[in-house]
């Protein structure tokens, strides 16, 4: 235990030490630009290694729930906590966040902790980040794209519908099923499944959100048609006469 306490401060030292580097080097930027930057690459970096445990080495989180953790599956929720920690810290400090995101950071470090201190779920635990992480770098696009100016654009469009899909695919669907593994499965432990209801809970609270931005977005593109037809027909008028 010892030695997971000094690797997951080790991890916390690398992910801040990498924010503070990203400030220093980009010195123009705010500071939200650089901590997305370190979201941006935690996302990339959760979601490739988490693949590779849910895909290649094993088990199958569907199938085989409550297994005892591996070196790897222990690395990637070591690397995540580090990172859960440091973005909490960040976003209590700047006060960036709202209710939401911040029980979904401390209900995320305490659902690694938990699987850390029992020595087994990590399968789960890594399926829960892949599933949690993999719209993440669509998110942080999103908002890089409206720094830049470029989100009013076919590629912002591209963005926002490409995150809608994977977060109700990736969150509802197969975030439910998982939880439905979980909850029928005799192995994992009590808090586990406890744990994985309040995620998914989590998932359906943001999905309110996102249901009211999908409807905000399609009045918007409605509006846009409506402008375009509008051009198009005085010109066409404009040519008549």
């Amino acid at each position: 235990m010892e030695l997971l306490v000094v690797f997951a401060l080790l991890c916390l030292c690398c992910w801040t030490s990498f924010y503070f580097i990203l400030c220093t080097i980009n010195g123009s930027r705010s500071y939200e630009w650089n901590c997305r930057l370190v979201t941006l690459v935690h996302g990339i970096v959760a979601v490739c290694i988490t693949a590779y445990i849910g895909y290649i080495d094993g088990p199958w989180p569907f199938t085989y729930p409550g297994t005892k953790n591996t070196p790897l599956q222990i690395s990637a929720l070591m690397i995540s906590l580090g990172y859960f920690i440091f973005d909490m810290a960040w976003c209590v400090f700047f006060r960036t966040e709202g209710a939401i995101m911040l029980a979904h950071h401390t209900m995320s470090i305490l659902g690694i902790l938990l699987t850390l201190w029992l020595g087994e779920s990590g399968i789960e635990g890594c399926a829960v980040l892949f599933g949690s992480e993999i719209t993440n770098p669509l998110l942080q696009t999103r908002w890089f794209l409206k720094q830049t100016g470029h989100y009013e654009t076919r590629l912002g469009d591209a963005v926002d519908v490409l995150f809608v899909l994977l977060f109700v695919v990736m969150r509802i669907f197969v975030g439910g099923t998982m939880l439905y593994c979980e909850l029928i499965s005799p192995r994992p432990r009590f808090f586990i499944k406890c744990g994985g209801v309040a995620m998914y809970a989590l998932s359906w609270a943001f999905m309110v959100d996102i249901v009211r931005f999908t409807i905000r977005k399609s009045k918007s593109w409605q509006k846009q048609r409506v402008r375009k037809e509008m051009v198009t027909a005085n010109g066409h008028d404009g040519k008549m006469d």
